[in-house]
């Protein structure tokens, strides 16, 4: 079936790697990685295991604050002189070597230009995004903590599902994160895990039976 919808993640699918952002935060404040990768395997691990809630799961479905957040992880931080971490702007300063992926973004312009209904899903952190590009951008936006609901719920991919009004085998969806484009696959949606822009393109490219390069 003809792919007619074009779901898609943010942070890391449209932003450079989560990783090099968090590489250089670390670097700029002086943070103590391997404490940093400790505390973010336990809480990871939890957000996805679908036992219980930590501060991950709070933060992307809105009912823990960005402060509170922010607070947690500090708490559990420390530099690699063993000073504390400010919690005040924690999460501002973690994606702030964040940068645009353009050619995602003009695969975006070009789908929609043609007539695809494309959407936002992205799991919040309390993110500042471009919110100025969204209606060149997108037909529908859903950020979790603004609709109390996270990936991989299957809750929140039926949610942007009827904001487009497409069903799910008519749509693809791409994140770099593969236990949520699995969740998505077994939904109807067609899953596309994304590693990099010219390979996501071309993928898109095939499904959509559109040029978006």
């Amino acid at each position: 079936m003809t792919v007619r919808g074009l779901i898609t993640d943010w942070g890391g699918v449209l932003t450079t790697p989560l990783k090099e952002a968090i590489t250089a935060w670390i670097e700029v404040d002086d943070i103590d990685a391997e404490v940093y990768k400790l505390v973010m395997k336990e809480w990871v691990s939890q957000a996805y295991a679908g036992d219980g809630v930590n501060p991950i799961h709070g933060l992307e479905d809105g009912s823990l604050s960005p402060a509170e957040f922010e607070f947690l992880l500090a708490e559990r931080l420390r530099t690699r002189t063993g000073t504390p971490v400010p919690a005040d702007g924690l999460l501002t300063r973690m994606f702030h070597a964040f940068e645009p992926v353009e050619p995602m973004y003009d695969a975006l312009r070009r789908a929609k230009g043609a007539g695809v209904r494309t959407c936002l899903l992205s799991n919040s952190w309390g993110n500042t995004y471009p919110r100025e590009l969204f209606t060149e951008l997108f037909d529908a936006v859903v950020i979790s903590s603004e609709v109390r609901l996270r990936k991989p719920d299957p809750a929140i991919f039926h949610h942007a599902l009827e904001l487009i009004g497409l069903p799910p085998e008519e749509c693809a969806f791409v994140d770099d994160i593969e236990h949520n484009v699995r969740a998505a696959e077994e939904l109807g949606i067609t899953g596309v895990h994304y590693v990099d822009s010219v390979s996501t393109v071309a993928r898109l490219e095939g499904l959509l039976g559109i040029p978006l390069g």
